[in-house]
Order: C-alpha cells, then structure tokens, then sequence
C-alpha cells in the first residue's frame, strides 16, 4: 500500500463551536488534496487523563463538540458533492466516558454524573473496559464530526447533526470509509473533530469513547451527484460476513421522517447510479436493506441510515441500463 502523502495540516487551536457560513477558512485547497487534523477531544481539553468525576462540576458543555476547520475547497458550489475520503484515524493513548446528568437516551434514569477514564492500547487495537472479567474492546476510531457550512446565514450548534453533516456519530466511518456531503455554500468548508475510540450504533448514553485525534482525509468536489441531499457514505467491510455497504441517510427531528428521508434517499441512488425504476428500488430496499440507527442522542435531530450490501448492487449500470426493458419482478 502506497503511503498517505499529506498535502496540509491543521493545529488544534485551528477550531471553532458553531456552524456558521461568515467564519473565514483557516486552509484553502484543490479539490482532490489530502488534510491532516490535529483535534483535541469532544471536551475541547476540558478532561484529562488524571480527571475524576470531580470534573463533571465545573464542564463547561458550550464548549463541547469543537470542530477543526473550516477548510475551503476550491470549485466546490451550492449544488455540489463533497466527497471526503477517510484515509487515517489515529485516536491519542487515552479516552473518556462520561454519564452528564441531562444528556443520553436515558437521562432521567441516570441523573447522576460519571466517567470512565480508559488507557487505549492503540499498538494491539484494544482497550479493556473490565481486565478483572477480561472484558476487551476493539479500538474502531472514527471522527464523529464532519461536516461543511449550512447554506442558512446564523449560529448553528455542533451538538445536533443537519443534512450538511455534522455530529453524525457513525461509527462506520473509519479510515476507509468515503463520506458524501451535500454543498450549501461557496468552498463547502468543510470541518472535523469529535474523535472517538470506539462506539456503539446510537451513541445511547451521549459520549462514546472520546478521545484526541489524528485523521488525514482526501476532499473532492464531486459535480455529478445532485441526489445528494443528506450525508451519504460507502464503508469498508464492516460486518461478519466481510461485506461492503452503500449507506444513505436521513435527517431530521422526527424519527419517522428521518426514516422515511433514508429509504427515499437510497432510492434515488438506485435510480441515478444503477437505472432501476422506482418501484424496483422500493422493493429492492424492502428486501436487503437495513435501516440503522446512528444519531439518537443530540438533539434535536435523529440521523437514520439505510445500508445495503455492496455485493447485491453489482457494477453501475447508470443510463447504460435499458430502462423500457420489461420489469425483471
């Protein structure tokens, strides 16, 4: 395997705390340039190694969720794709996990505040959440935010995620994994941070295994992807059938919306990129996708995945296919 050349870097201090479109890059690059990020935890340096649960007192949760960016990509237009490439995530020698009353799918029944503090093992890929019961967890490290500017002048949280990204929380997105985001704004800026040792599917309790973080991705402004309306991605393989998965996305407050937004999403990809009809793809969805849910904690929107198997998809077929063939059903 040929080596990641970098072509740029960005410090830690290189970051910001809200999606805003007004915030000036800190980087411009081609399209097709690789960047590197330097990103402290989603506590923006808040906890450490030495922290008790002590800490959890005097957390300043505004300063949480800080993202790396923005950077520029030049020729990226509202209308466009950004496609993001994960070639390395490297998470730091440490993490934490932390309970914060108010915050988690079941706040009301944790209400009092904890944290783990977890020694990660990133040569072996492990980390132990019980030695004692030799309870042992791979170290899957991703960056749970990325992202690019809303189209919408204002503020935007980096709490929440949106259609533009954000805080996805996917923990399928590890290196190898290549992220599509729909461009709002001139340059797409693009920013990164949140980085996470390992997590579940849904985030339930609000943080994962947070932790420093080094990731090198590759930024290109795709122009022939105009059903990309949310955050799409295509992953390594992930499940125990060492399969590969095409994964789109919807987003949105209500869980049911965001459901039905990625079951329609995938459908356009299925028509645009491998010429079934709609009802083809329908069925072909009901059939072998799977609907995930990776977003359930930041409110106020829930971020809802449908993957299907790389495998069932064959080549592209795009307008090659002869859409007045009969219907193979």
């Amino acid at each position: 395997m040929s080596p990641i050349t970098v072509t740029t870097s960005l410090k830690r201090s290189q970051s910001h705390l809200a999606w805003d479109n007004s915030i000036e890059p800190v980087l411009r690059v081609r399209s097709g340039e690789t960047v590197s990020f330097d990103c402290l935890d989603a506590s923006n340096g808040q906890i450490t190694p030495d922290s008790t649960v002590d800490v959890m007192k005097s957390l300043v949760l505004t300063r949480f969720d800080q993202v790396n960016g923005p950077v520029f990509v030049d020729g990226a237009a509202p209308g466009d794709t950004l496609q993001v490439d994960i070639l390395s995530v490297a998470p730091g020698a440490w993490g934490w996990t932390a309970c914060i009353p108010g915050f988690g799918l079941l706040a009301d029944e944790f209400p009092e505040p904890a944290l783990k503090i977890w020694e990660l093992d990133t040569e072996n890929g492990v980390t132990y959440f019980d030695k004692e019961k030799k309870i042992k967890i791979p170290l899957k490290p991703f960056a749970g935010e990325m992202g690019v500017a809303r189209g919408v002048k204002g503020t935007f949280s980096t709490i929440p995620p949106y259609a533009t990204g954000g805080n996805l929380d996917t923990k399928h997105l590890t290196a190898g994994a290549t992220l599509y985001l729909p461009i709002e704004v001139e340059g797409a800026l693009f920013s990164i941070g949140d980085g996470h040792a390992a997590q579940g599917d849904g985030e339930v309790c609000g943080t994962a295994i947070e932790t420093p973080m080094r990731v090198s991705v590759r930024l290109t402004v795709r122009k022939d992807r105009p059903y990309t309306k949310t955050p799409h991605f295509s992953t390594p393989k992930i499940t125990l059938d060492n399969e590969e998965h095409y994964c789109t996305t919807g987003v949105d407050a209500r869980m049911r919306l965001a459901t039905r937004a990625a079951v329609r999403n995938m459908i356009d990809f299925l028509c645009a990129e491998h010429g079934f009809t709609r009802v083809e793809a329908y069925m072909l969805c009901s059939v072998v996708g799977d609907l995930r849910l990776h977003e359930v904690v930041d409110m106020p929107n829930y971020v809802v995945g449908m993957m299907i198997p790389r495998s069932i998809l064959g080549p592209h077929q795009g307008s090659q296919r002869n859409l007045s063939a009969p219907n193979p059903f």
